[in-house]
């Protein structure tokens, strides 16, 4: 049985995923696992070492679809399990629900949502679809009774509650709005299960939603800027350049540990970022910014918060820093492939 903590990260234009075992605060890559062609998002069931990634066809006719993957601890290899087609377009997040017996998917390009059932490894047709611009993002609650996607186009949360079919059932209401032109694109809910905050790509916000535990729903409560104010962004808008307009790009959002701050990541600038989470619920801005791989569409905290990996999908290698409160400490540089652009402990 091989215990120590793995990462695994995925590289877009290479169209692999890298396996790294973390030996104490050393990252060691044991594999690279090539055929998983555009591999930008990818979910990871721990009790049964099966990974679900989300793929681009691989040859010309052929369609996106969700790859099964098994993981082998030893050696980091993954072998094909099974695939799933998806004629809709590919997915650009993937959530596990229900033990590993429910998938959820966005599709950034296609506008569609699934939801899927998972039998030992293979991911059924969807059981449910819905339809908003540009879903950026999707997360169930904790005991798998509730959904929620991320549409970035039409600023806003859709909620659904999930049946034992694993139908999406809209709440009343379907949709919570997010600030207009925000961006609202990664979501992360609290242990209490009562916030979920949602990063945005253009204003470069954490957004603080208030969530009922027994019926679901979510009412926007307030927003706090996560960007640096000495970097000079301007607000971002649909379809601009964020780079060569020095707009703001946010990107990823993750709990710290104890869940005292969230971690967030922007692309311009190429950095991370803590903001403090008070025990109310309520986000302060960050006051230390850390300039990491460029552009980070892409991180992840160990378990106990004391560890951060981030990947740049304009570099090769991952940043393995220690956390400290709001600071990070560079440990090492790894090489890891083209395009990195997610991340995971499993």
């Amino acid at each position: 049985m091989i215990d120590t903590p793995l990462v695994l990260v995925a590289n877009a234009i290479d169209g692999s995923i890298s396996v790294f075992r973390l030996v104490g605060r050393t990252l060691e890559r044991i594999a690279v696992n090539e055929g998983l062609t555009g591999c930008s998002t990818f979910a990871v069931d721990p009790a049964r070492d099966l990974v679900y990634a989300g793929v681009k066809g691989s040859e010309p006719g052929q369609p996106a679809g969700i790859l099964s993957v098994e993981l082998d601890r030893s050696t980091g290899r993954l072998t094909p399990h099974s695939r799933l087609d998806l004629r809709g377009g590919g997915m650009n997040f993937l959530a596990l629900g229900r033990a590993g017996t429910a998938l959820l998917g966005a599709a950034y390009s296609g506008g569609y949502g699934i939801s899927c059932r998972v039998d030992d490894g293979v991911v059924s047709e969807p059981v449910s679809t819905i339809a908003f611009p540009n879903l950026h993002s999707v997360l169930p609650s904790t005991d798998g009774r509730f959904a929620y996607f991320v549409s970035l186009g039409a600023d806003l949360i859709a909620q659904y509650a999930l049946d034992d079919e694993l139908r999406l059932k809209p709440l009343d209401p379907e949709t919570v709005a997010a600030p207009e032109g925000s961006g609202p694109r990664h979501l992360v809910l609290n242990e209490a299960q009562d916030a979920v905050y949602v990063i945005t790509e253009f204003s470069g916000e954490i957004l603080h939603f208030t969530r009922d535990t027994a019926t679901g729903a979510l009412a926007f409560h307030d927003a706090t800027s996560v960007a640096d104010p000495t970097r000079g962004l301007g607000h971002s808008v649909f379809g601009a350049d964020p780079p060569e307009n020095r707009f703001l790009w946010g990107a990823d959002v993750h709990w710290g540990g104890d869940e005292q701050a969230l971690w967030t990541s922007e692309r311009t600038e190429s950095t991370l970022a803590a903001a403090a989470v008070d025990a109310d619920g309520a986000v302060s801005s960050p006051t230390t910014f850390h300039e990491t791989e460029p552009q980070p569409r892409g991180f992840a905290l160990s378990a106990d918060g004391s560890l951060l990996v981030a990947a740049g999908e304009r570099s090769t290698t991952v940043s393995l820093y220690a956390v400290e409160g709001d600071r990070l400490e560079l440990l090492q540089r790894a090489e890891t492939g083209a395009g990195a652009n997610w991340v995971r402990f499993v």
